[in-house]
């Protein structure tokens, strides 16, 4: 990597931030096109009717820094709470609306990301070069998706090429910090490709607020490629993407390393058999390898492929009917075990649009080698109560699946049922101008059969010479209820959006609030854009929260953003993550010691497109 240059940074930071430019020759326009998500009904819907909370960080977001990490974008949203041991690179757990980390389901394109053995996604290590929107949609959503979408689902749709054309992206920034992404698209006559290239690199920083000061590097490169043809009557598409690099990153008091991989290989097919019913499939397969370079044989592979049939019969202008079945097999192979698990999910959605009400009912069986059965339902309705007043109502069950940790791992235990919960939530959407609307929503959601480790016999063993035994078990019940408030306002080049979110949580059996979840979180973003340049700043605040030992101070970061569009191919901008350098506590290690994140990261970049 080439030495890093402190004073080209901030000259660089200084020419993107401080530049002054004529007045905009074309009009500003205040029409504004329908926001358009996929994930709560598997095409797209206006999500003006859709009757759940579902929020996305939007493509001018993910656009503004190639080096900001996931973890850092997925905290924009205050009802998720992203708990990272460090900086770059380091373990990741993302909690929705309080629910554990194993219970909110991470896609790609439909492509599931969670592992096979811990049941979590491998957040720090996935890259966004290709991402056009995140989605998270809130609340139970196993309807649909099967397994582990307790607390939802969070979804990176990528980019389908709209036209030819070419670009490279480089930055720099703290820490020798540094990414180049390349990427080149074609589009013609409903007819794409498009491909990408990235390479990371970066000396990372502590992860320790005391007695360890060494920086923990982080490095990635991957690639991906993506072919398709969309016609009125047909379309199919396939996508495939690489991920590997290797990570530092301190387990126990050991300095520790590993090397990582992720691939994604996506087949995706439509046809229109007749205008009103549409036919889909899907085959993915999702691999997630980890391989220790510091200890000697341990590793971790988990594969996960999937085989969907679905189809949407417009049976009337107002209804339509949604009915699928999905196949799905996880492996994982590890020094400790190998083994693999297969279940299938059959589904049935029924949908009504009409005179400002929108209802979604729908049922899922699934069928488990393992547990058997397992039936789930929800039921949702929108309404639209005045000109600019829509209220919305929900309820759901939902579940997760055993993981092939849970059940082969250390304690693990075969005959253990599927986590189980149900939701409720109600909310309130009202335009309070025609450049204002809010939004307020309260949910309540209960866990049961939650499994944890439990000592079943020498429980009085003295761990020198008698060794308590421990097996997982059902044993668990947890709650979590909270009230959510969003506002979004633009007027001309300008915009201001926030959102609040409340979560009190609790386990049923201790009485005690769960571990690393903040009862109340922030985010205000506000700046102006426009074709030529723009300035942004977003805060982000989270209140204390419980950890096993020692409560985990909150916090507060405001980040900044800048860009200048100085030529039809060129773009300037430069980013200052978390500006006041806050060395904020995240986990809780021992004493006085706290996992910290990792500080101010200010850097900048150009854009080359054609």
């Amino acid at each position: 990597m080439s030495n890093f240059q402190p004073a080209a940074l901030a000259g660089a930071i200084a020419l993107a931030s401080s530049f002054s430019v004529s007045a905009n020759d074309v009009a500003a326009t205040t029409a504004t096109l329908d926001t358009l998500v996929i994930t709560a009904t598997r095409s797209e819907e206006k999500i003006e009717h859709v009757p759940a909370r579902i929020s996305i960080i939007e493509p001018r977001i993910l656009e503004q820094s190639a080096i900001t990490a996931l973890p850092d974008l997925l905290k924009i949203d205050p009802s998720i709470n992203v708990v990272q041991s460090g900086g770059y690179g380091q373990q990741t757990s993302l909690f929705l609306r309080g629910t554990n980390s194993t219970q909110t389901l991470v896609l790609r394109d439909g492509v599931r990301l969670n592992s096979a053995t811990t049941g979590a996604a491998s957040i720090p290590f996935l890259d966004t070069t290709d991402i056009q929107q995140i989605e998270v949609l809130k609340g139970p959503a196993s309807v649909l998706y099967g397994t582990d979408a307790i607390g939802g689902v969070v979804q990176f749709v990528t980019k389908t090429p709209q036209k030819s054309a070419a670009f490279v992206t480089s930055e720099i920034g703290e820490s020798k910090t540094y990414k180049s992404l390349v990427g080149a698209d074609l589009a013609e006559n409903g007819i794409y490709a498009q491909v990408r290239g990235q390479i990371l690199e970066s000396d990372g920083t502590s992860v320790f607020n005391l007695n360890d000061h060494r920086n923990y590097s982080f490095d990635q490169k991957g690639y991906s490629a993506k072919f398709g043809v969309d016609r009125e009557q047909y379309a199919a598409s396939l996508d495939y993407s690489q991920n590997q690099g290797n990570n530092q990153y301190n387990s126990w008091g050991t300095f520790m390393s590993q090397d990582f991989e992720n691939e994604v290989v996506n087949f995706k097919m439509r046809v229109n058999p007749t205008k009103t019913l549409e036919i889909h499939t899907r085959l993915s397969q999702f691999k997630d390898n980890l391989d220790q370079t510091t200890t000697a044989n341990s590793n971790v592979h988990s594969t996960t492929q999937e085989a969907e049939l679905y189809s949407k019969w417009q049976i009337s202008q107002v209804q339509n009917i949604l009915a699928g079945v999905t196949t799905r097999s996880t492996a994982a192979k590890t020094n400790a075990l190998n083994e693999d698990i297969q279940s299938t999910g059959y589904y049935l959605q029924h949908q009504y649009q009409a005179n400002g009400l929108s209802t979604q009912l729908g049922v899922r069986l699934e069928d488990n080698e393992k547990f058997g059965t397992h039936s789930v339902v929800q039921g949702g309705v929108r309404y639209q109560l005045l000109p600019n007043t829509s209220i919305y109502t929900n309820i759901g069950t939902a579940f997760k699946a055993p993981t092939l940790n849970d059940m082969y791992a250390w304690g693990g235990n075969d005959l253990l049922d599927p986590e189980e919960s149900i939701s409720y939530e109600i909310g309130i959407d009202q335009r309070i101008t025609a450049n204002l609307l809010v939004g307020a929503s309260i949910f309540y959601t209960e866990v049961d059969n939650m499994i944890n480790s439990t000592c079943v016999s020498i429980c009085d063993g003295d761990w020198e010479n008698t060794f308590p035994v421990y097996q997982n078990k059902n044993i668990d019940q947890a709650s979590m209820q909270g009230a959510e408030l969003t506002a979004k306002w633009t007027h001309e080049d300008y915009f201001l959006s926030t959102g609040y979110s409340y979560v009190k949580t609790e386990d049923q059996d201790k009485g005690t609030e769960l571990l690393r979840r903040p009862r109340q979180s922030l985010s205000l973003s506000t700046g102006l854009e426009n074709a030529d340049y723009g300035i942004s700043a977003t805060l982000t605040a989270k209140s204390k929260a419980k950890d096993f030992s020692q409560d985990i101070p909150g916090y507060a970061r405001i980040d900044l953003n800048a860009y200048w569009n100085i030529h039809p191919h060129v773009k300037l901008f430069s980013n200052i993550e978390n500006i006041a350098d806050v060395q904020y506590k995240t986990v809780h290690s021992s004493g006085a010691q706290y996992y910290v994140n990792g500080g101010r990261l200010a850097s900048a970049g150009v854009t080359f497109k054609y």
